[in-house]
């Protein structure tokens, strides 16, 4: 085989939670993770030597800097292959945007060169090789819903939700995720995900039962700084959609809504405000694989 296809998927954050700053400056989370059927689609095709990345999006970089790149070299060094590959990058999701579209290219790439270049790797190695290249990476490989602990890469699967359908929102603003997480303050008075109790909504395949314990602790560092994103969460909201979030460190914000009519409806309205609008369904690798 020397040519492969992969569809990337991004994630959103149903709940986002900081327990504290560990010693080595990382900061201790917890976070419930839920791939969406919004994906990137990147094809893979052998060469004799190096790595070369395309991609049509221009904010993406083509250079060693691109996650993808990295992973690439990463298998490439630990295996010694003396091969090289040509790696296509079709961006379907929104770039710098808090669903960890450059960590699923990056796991989407050690999937695919585990294939081509024949390491049957099982994918608990792929996970550990992916967490040397970027903190999401893990979870993409995974998939599903997850609780993520640790600085995210300690990973427990958890029941698939029911097939959700979602808007996402991405507004006109790039947010460093570490300015994010230095300027975040937790004292008593900090409002938290309630975790257990979303698990346990979600462990009843009830998603109006955990609805109300999700939370994203890092609002409360963006919205201060870009009103933007609490003005695109109330039009979510007035629109009918529940569940309202702002995604990682943002800035994309998600609303759950009741069918494909009332997404479709809410998307409709949007796009007439903001550029960067979507419809996606949560998504379970194995729930998909039977409804086929």
């Amino acid at each position: 085989m020397n040519h492969k296809k992969m569809k990337t998927r991004a994630k959103i954050n149903l709940t986002l939670d900081v327990l504290g700053k560990r010693k080595d400056n990382y900061h201790e989370v917890e976070m419930i993770m839920q791939s969406i059927d919004l994906f990137d689609e990147m094809e893979f095709i052998s060469k004799k030597k190096g790595i070369t990345i395309y991609c049509q999006h221009c904010e993406v970089p083509i250079d060693e800097s691109n996650i993808v790149y990295r992973a690439a070299k990463l298998l490439k060094d630990e295996y010694k292959i003396d091969k090289g590959i040509d790696i296509f990058i079709h961006k379907n999701i929104p770039v710098a945007a808090g669903l960890a579209g450059g960590s699923s290219n990056g796991a989407g790439t050690l999937q695919a060169l585990n294939e081509l270049w024949q390491l049957d790797l099982p994918l608990t190695k792929l996970m550990e090789l992916g967490k040397r290249v970027g903190a999401d990476i893990p979870f993409c490989l995974l998939g599903g819903t997850a609780l993520a602990q640790g600085i995210g890469e300690k990973l427990q699967s958890l029941p698939p939700l029911p097939s959700n359908w979602l808007v996402l929102v991405k507004p006109p603003i790039s947010i460093s995720t570490a300015w994010v997480y230095k300027n975040l303050k937790i004292n008593r008075h900090t409002q938290h995900p309630d975790t257990a109790r979303a698990i346990q909504g979600i462990k009843e395949q009830n998603i109006d039962k955990a609805i109300p314990y999700f939370y994203n602790i890092l609002e409360d560092v963006t919205i201060p700084a870009y009103p933007e994103i609490k003005a695109i969460k109330k039009r979510l909201e007035e629109l009918g959609a529940k569940g309202v979030l702002m995604s990682g460190s943002g800035p994309t914000v998600f609303g759950f809504c009741r069918d494909e009519k009332e997404a479709q409806s809410i998307c409709r309205t949007l796009k007439k405000e903001y550029n960067e609008v979507f419809i996606a369904k949560t998504y379970d690798e194995e729930v998909e694989a039977e409804d086929e």
